[in-house]
């Protein structure tokens, strides 16, 4: 699984954020109670201070120790017990004054066994998907919200099946499919047809499952992502380009969106190649979307870029009305 720098770094501020509160939160409530049982306070400094005796008297050398720290550890046990007692006066459960890990598996380290802890995981998909806000609906675009009444159940003269039993028997279910098994294998989509069919709407849906999923997505237009390409190629020294390639050819699944609305140059199809290609070649997953046939595309680009997609990626034809209009009808 691979983890976006530019969503970890944010996750990981909101992570130390939480973290910093929870402990000022803690330190007010110790000193509440400090303040009802200055004793207390006492207590604490003592046993701290027993405890670097105890370490002291285990340390040095030419006596024997364990005199010294059974007596010390009597010392700590009666101040314990001291302690415990006063609490439960107060009513107090007998650990308040320990602050507690939020998660108790990484002891708020956000890493456990040398992996991310799931806690921290939590933190890196809600950033994604505030990442992934910005261009799409996330909120209403979702597989339970895909309409198939926009479709029509009729089937024309020529056709072998109407634009509601491709959306829902073909499109839908695949893209369905696509989400729930995603991490299992490589797979590659190709979404084409008509503007308004439903495009960006499964494609939303997919980006939402595979993030809630903990994987990295990246979701952009495929003129933005050429001129990241362009920019980390010919500009001088600029990181946050490099950055941004790195995102685009290393996240988990990437969805390139509008691909055929850029200004097609010899440099728009080296970098196309470059996405498509090296994507494949780590075995990372990569849905593209675009107004254009598959014959469409042969034309536009390289044969070598056509080869690639029609060999390597599911073709999924979008059919029907324009919903947008329909909606406006309506």
């Amino acid at each position: 699984m691979a983890y976006d720098g530019k969503i970890m770094r944010l996750a990981l501020q909101e992570f130390e954020r939480d973290k910093n509160r929870r402990t000022a939160e803690f330190e007010e409530r110790r000193e509440r109670i400090f303040q009802r049982q200055p004793r207390l306070r006492q207590i604490e400094s003592e046993l701290h201070a027993t405890m670097g005796r105890i370490i002291t008297s285990a340390l040095r050398r030419g006596t024997d120790p364990r005199p010294a720290i059974e007596t010390l550890r009597d010392e700590n046990l009666s101040l314990q017990a001291e302690k415990r007692e006063i609490l439960s006066r107060m009513g107090l459960p007998a650990d308040c004054l320990e602050e507690k890990p939020g998660c108790p598996l990484c002891a708020d380290t956000g890493y456990c066994g040398g992996q991310v802890c799931r806690c921290l995981r939590q933190y890196y998909a809600r950033e994604q998907k505030k990442d992934l806000s910005r261009m799409l609906d996330l909120g209403g675009q979702s597989f339970d919200t895909f309409e198939l009444d926009w479709y029509s159940p009729q089937v024309l003269p020529g056709q072998s099946k109407s634009a509601r039993r491709q959306m829902e028997d073909t499109v839908y279910e695949t893209c369905v499919d696509f989400a729930h098994q995603f991490g299992r294998r490589p797979r590659n989509l190709l979404l084409f047809g008509a503007p308004g069919l439903g495009k960006t709407h499964l494609s939303a849906a997919i980006a939402r499952e595979v993030s809630d999923m903990g994987f990295s997505v990246v979701y952009d237009t495929a003129a933005h992502v050429f001129e990241r390409f362009e920019t980390q190629k010919f500009g001088r020294e600029d990181s946050e380009a490099q950055r941004d390639v790195e995102r685009i050819l290393d996240c988990d699944l990437l969805i390139l969106d509008d691909l055929g609305t850029e200004m097609t140059t010899a440099f728009v199809q080296s970098a196309l190649y470059q996405i498509i290609n090296s994507r494949l070649m780590e075995k990372r997953s990569t849905i593209i979307n675009t107004n254009l046939s598959p014959d469409k595309l042969a034309q536009r680009y390289t044969p070598q870029i056509a080869s690639r997609v029609e060999g390597e990626y599911q073709l999924l034809a979008f059919v029907g009305e324009d919903i947008r209009k329909l909606r406006k009808n309506r």
